[in-house]
């Protein structure tokens, strides 16, 4: 049974996590603001950019572009794993990577591209050590949005994989967010409908200069690179939001903890006392005696 002492010692450790739980609440708290303004920023422009992508495939007969062919047969499938660079989020990070590695088993084979850190560390745990990383927290993400897409559509033309696969978090409400996969590349009228739908009034003819098909394929590359860092808007923010739920449950088990603690410990305080004065009551009927 532990000792007045110990638990004592037990509730102190608990209040000192409990504070550290609390400014990572707050943290997170103020950061995801920020990053779900940033998110709602970029979405317009995203849905935009895919309505007008889903006009002119309709619109023109043939687009002589490498995202809209079939890849190389083959070819193991690219996918590009979008994850957080820390942890204390719940099962954010293991629900992202368990979605990847299951789509995974599902292809013959897979070549993964990764953003973020648990993203990384998980890839090399399946013995793949040598794959193309960034950080998700980079300085600016557009710029790194620029340089994955660059990359999975050299080689994606190289024929070194037959096709991109996105799988990062969608954030659904702060209590929720669930792993999405999509395919990107080759691209289909099916990929290119918007996050949200919007009730536009069919628009009259538009004149492309100097042509349909090639704006389409200057859009292309664009749509890729644009989605890419769409996903990593959004990632941080169902991150921040999952971290915001985990602290905040941790601060609520800490206090729950730390109550039944207490009353343990005034327990044993009082077991303690009664069993002093039962002894000091057995010893003056014994020097009475």
């Amino acid at each position: 049974m532990p000792t007045v002492r110990d638990l004592r010692d037990r509730i102190r450790s608990l209040k000192n996590t409990q504070q550290i739980t609390k400014a990572m609440k707050q943290v997170a708290a103020a950061k995801i603001r920020r990053a779900e303004q940033a998110q709602k920023r970029a979405r317009p422009y995203a849905d935009a950019l895919a309505e007008m992508l889903g006009d002119l495939i309709n619109a023109v007969s043939s687009v002589d572009h490498p995202f809209t062919k079939p890849g190389k047969a083959g070819a193991p499938v690219g996918i590009v794993l979008i994850s957080a660079d820390k942890g204390l989020a719940g099962a954010f990070n293991s629900n992202v990577i368990g979605a990847a590695e299951r789509f995974a088993r599902e292809q013959s084979d897979a070549r993964y591209y990764t953003v973020g850190m648990k993203a990384r560390n998980a890839v090399r745990r399946l013995g793949v050590r040598d794959h193309a990383t960034w950080p998700l927290g980079a300085e600016s993400k557009i710029r790194t949005a620029r340089e994955l897409a660059q990359r999975v559509s050299d080689d994606f033309k190289e024929g070194t994989i037959s096709e991109i696969t996105l799988v990062s978090q969608k954030l659904v409400s702060m209590m929720s967010q669930r792993p999405e996969i999509r395919k990107l590349v080759p691209i289909q009228n099916s990929t290119l409908s918007p996050s949200e739908p919007s009730d536009r009034k069919v628009k009259g003819s538009i004149e492309f200069a100097p042509s349909p098909e090639f704006v389409l394929s200057r859009l292309l590359p664009k749509y890729l690179e644009f989605t890419i860092y769409s996903a990593m808007l959004e990632t941080d923010a169902a991150f921040f939001a999952a971290q915001l739920v985990a602290m905040t449950n941790a601060t609520d088990n800490a206090s729950k903890l730390i109550d039944e603690l207490t009353i343990a410990m005034n327990n044993a305080r009082q077991a303690a006392i009664t069993k002093e004065l039962l002894e000091i009551v057995a010893g003056a009927e014994a020097l009475g005696v």
